[in-house]
């Protein structure tokens, strides 16, 4: 079976409560005008298809999310996923997450921000494009509110461990912590789960710190942060993730 066309995700969807380009966003910093309420805030880094954005606005409606995506079409995928599912406390905006956080957010306005596989920047020369960098994290530390978190994911080990560097150096940051919602436990491998790669003896999980654990098998949409995610874990790769929390005092 082929995927999807563009077309066919985003139909004649009214999206336009659901993403806001640049220019649209409302200035200065109110999420009222976004959400039509005060609650606690969090904030996506590179949302890209909005798998994340819409599980976790559905988990918990108590809390509003701004998902930030450059790219417009995984922007409009990721709005049409949100209006398909009826989410009213999430919204995506097609803009720079470091401009935003530079000149749009105010300080200890977030009660967590997500970084979930963000692009490596391969090239030693493009390296300073990465977006966990000193100036980055320094503005998340300060977005923050006393207690806030920063969850961070990647599938590129030396990135995760040079941004574990970087937050130390740059920040006060209590952590990092496992991220507990990686798999900690071997589950059952299921008769007909089918992989893009791999077989289901080699394909191995990882929990803390990047450890690899027992096989797991082929999981659900609600077993994955992202898109991307999903695709790195069925092809066997490993994955790491931390969280970091900002002191009280």
């Amino acid at each position: 079976m082929g995927r999807r066309s563009f077309a066919k995700i985003i139909g004649n969807l009214d999206l336009s409560d659901r993403i806001k380009k640049g220019e649209e966003i409302p200035r200065p910093w109110d999420p009222a005008l976004l959400f039509g309420r005060e609650a606690p805030i969090e904030f996506e880094i590179g949302s890209g298809k909005g798998m994340f954005l819409a599980n976790a606005a559905a988990a918990d409606p108590s809390h509003d999310f701004l998902g930030v995506e450059v790219a417009y079409r995984y922007a409009l995928m990721a709005a049409a996923g949100l209006v398909k599912a009826n989410l009213s406390n999430a919204v995506i905006l097609c803009a720079d997450a470091a401009a935003l956080l530079a000149d749009w957010v105010p300080s200890s306005s977030l009660t967590a921000v997500h970084i979930y596989f963000p692009d490596p920047w391969w090239k030693k020369s493009h390296r300073k494009r990465r977006i966990v960098r000193a100036d980055v994290v320094k503005m998340i530390e300060d977005r923050l509110v006393p207690g806030g978190k920063l969850w961070l994911r990647t599938d590129v080990e030396e990135y995760f461990h040079q941004s574990l560097d970087v937050i130390a150096a740059e920040t006060a940051l209590l952590g990092p912590e496992a991220d507990p919602r990686l798999p900690a436990e071997p589950k059952a491998v299921a008769e007909g789960d089918l992989f893009r790669s791999g077989e289901k003896e080699n394909l191995p999980y990882y929990g803390e710190n990047g450890n690899q654990n027992p096989p797991v098998p082929r999981a659900g949409r609600g077993d994955f942060l992202s898109h991307f995610e999903r695709r790195t874990r069925l092809n066997g790769l490993p994955v790491w993730g931390a969280v970091f929390e900002k002191p009280l005092r």
